[in-house]
């Protein structure tokens, strides 16, 4: 009975062992409990558990508003990411965690905003003339939220107004702005007013909790005394930054407008304040540049100007032919060229040529009249100065009609029957010239046989004797030329000739024996007086 109960408490010890060492289920909301946020910025809601291998999470506002964020599950934890935050996001926001089907945890932290993104902006309005009234305006942009809003305006450390906005029952961001009239004295004149703006949000740690702006009490003037100037100098180099500043004295600040002459339009370059930037300085940024300054509150304008020279190598801005690249033979042209730089460049205008010497050149511009096939080709533009020098080329194409059209014979215009003929006809032209050719009829009429530049014939006859002619021809004419083919007689085959050697041999073969009895017979007849060739015969035999 005793070892009994000991097994049994030594069970009962080991199963709490084993509850004590599990982790048990547990969650947190991070930040904590509350959270203040600035409207427009990031704002993170992480909800995490301990104790749970796979939680499942659900978030939702207290009052069942829209989230107004995007929901994160990872494993353990789960995030509400609102980006930006807004006024919808100010709630108590709730997260539950199911971990199992029994186990079951809420957590909720609420979300409180506030906007206070800038120091205020005083105005002071009309000119500050001692004896006349002033209206000093203070405006605070974007507040929220506005009925915690406590504004102070004072002069140097005397307060002269003080504001708040307890009543207000705004539930969104404005801006709120604070006026106050007084007459200053003489004294007044260069003190500062300044404007103290506080949002004392209670239990928050946010900073900063209070924004000041000051300024000074200064008469209205100018502007006056205005004059530009120019970096890196008045004559920078192509491809340079250039910043022209213009400065003035005037209060409160003028309005500023740059013009350029001989345009006076209003310039297109990146203008900030009183600063007109130029980043790559080219040729056609040269000029006088005007700064006009106007001061609204005196109703007062005035006027500074810079001359303005860009120096670098040239630029050819103009290279054309006129009226056109691709010209008809007989018409006039004219070859233009032009460039930028500073200093001047010297332009040498003039026309290519495959050898080394270039051909005759002008300074910009070439006059054709008349233009004919031998005026085609490149013409150069070559501009230059002390900074350096660049060129550029154009192609001048003339449209012609066929020209210098010829045909050569293979291997000559006369030649035997059974031989082989080739007949080649060039010439040119742009377009290039399309090349037929034709053979007279003995009526006289022209036939056309063929359409291409060489005209082969092969085993040539006696009827293929006779005129033939070549016609090159494009859209802007024609040229023919001719030639005469003569045809001569053949010597026999060699197949048929052998026949012809043998019988001429063989008769050759008896005819020289005849030949040299008739020679003995003559001789013998001279000697005897008389001959008889029967008589020969029968000796010789």
């Amino acid at each position: 009975m005793l070892k009994q109960m000991g097994r049994t408490s030594q069970t009962a010890l080991i199963i709490l062992h084993v509850l004590v060492t599990v982790k048990a289920f547990e969650m947190e909301i991070i930040p904590a409990n509350r959270i203040i946020a600035q409207i427009g910025e990031k704002l993170i809601l992480t909800c995490n558990t301990t104790g749970c291998a796979s939680p499942s999470f659900s978030w939702r506002t207290q009052m069942d508003n829209p989230l107004g964020g995007t929901v994160y599950n990872h494993r353990t934890y789960s995030t509400l990411t609102m980006n930006p935050v807004s006024i919808v996001n100010s709630h108590d926001y709730l997260c539950t965690v199911f971990c199992g089907e029994k186990d079951k945890k809420e957590k909720s932290i609420k979300v409180e905003l506030y906007s206070f993104p800038s120091d205020p902006v005083i105005e002071i309005s009309p000119s500050v003339i001692a004896g006349e009234p002033i209206t000093v305006i203070c405006k605070i942009p974007d507040v929220y939220p506005s009925n915690v809003l406590e504004v102070v305006l004072k002069k140097e450390e005397n307060t002269l107004y003080e504001k708040d906005f307890y009543e207000d029952d705004s539930t969104d961001i404005e801006s709120k702005t604070v006026t106050y009239s007084f007459s200053p004295t003489a004294e007044d004149i260069g003190k500062e007013i300044t404007c103290v703006a506080k949002l004392p949000i209670a239990n928050t740690d946010f900073e900063p909790k209070e924004r000041v702006t000051s300024q000074k009490l200064n008469a209205y003037f100018g502007p006056q005394n205005t004059v530009i100037t120019a970096s890196p100098s008045n004559s920078p180099m192509e491809g340079d930054q250039l910043k022209l500043t213009c400065v003035t004295e005037s209060n409160p600040p003028p309005q500023i407008v740059w013009r350029k002459h001989p345009a006076d339009e209003i310039i297109q370059h990146l203008i900030e304040n009183n600063v007109l930037s130029i980043p790559h300085a080219s040729f056609t940024d040269s000029g006088l540049y005007i700064c006009e300054v106007t001061n609204l509150s005196t109703n007062k304008t005035e006027k500074a100007t810079v001359d303005i020279v860009i120096q670098g190598a040239p630029n050819i801005a103009e290279l054309s032919i006129v009226p056109s690249t691709t010209v008809q033979e007989g018409e006039n042209i004219s070859i233009q060229c032009s460039a930028e730089s500073n200093p001047s460049p010297k332009i040498i205008l003039r026309k290519k040529s495959d050898s080394a010497e270039m051909g005759p050149y002008s300074e910009g511009r070439i006059l054709l009249p008349s233009v004919t096939f031998l005026d085609g080709g490149n013409y150069e533009c070559v501009a230059e100065n002390k900074f350096g020098k660049s060129k550029n080329e154009i192609t001048l194409i003339v449209q012609y009609g066929p020209k210098n059209t010829v045909i050569s014979v293979i291997p000559a215009t006369a030649v035997k029957e059974g031989e082989t003929v080739t007949m080649k006809c060039t010439s040119s032209g742009n377009p290039a010239p399309v090349i037929s050719w034709k053979k007279k009829k003995a009526t006289g009429e022209s036939e056309k046989i063929f359409k291409d530049a060489t005209l082969t014939i092969q085993n040539i006859k006696s009827t293929d004797l006779g005129l033939y002619e070549c016609e090159a021809y494009n859209q802007f004419g024609k040229e023919e030329k001719a030639v005469q083919l003569l045809v001569q007689g053949r010597l026999e085959k060699p197949d048929q000739m052998v026949p012809l050697i043998v019988a001429f041999s063989g008769v050759a073969a008896v005819a020289v024996p005849v030949v040299a009895i008739l020679i003995y017979v003559s001789r013998k007849a001279k000697i005897n007086g008389s001959y008889s060739f029967v008589k020969a015969l029968r000796l010789k035999v």
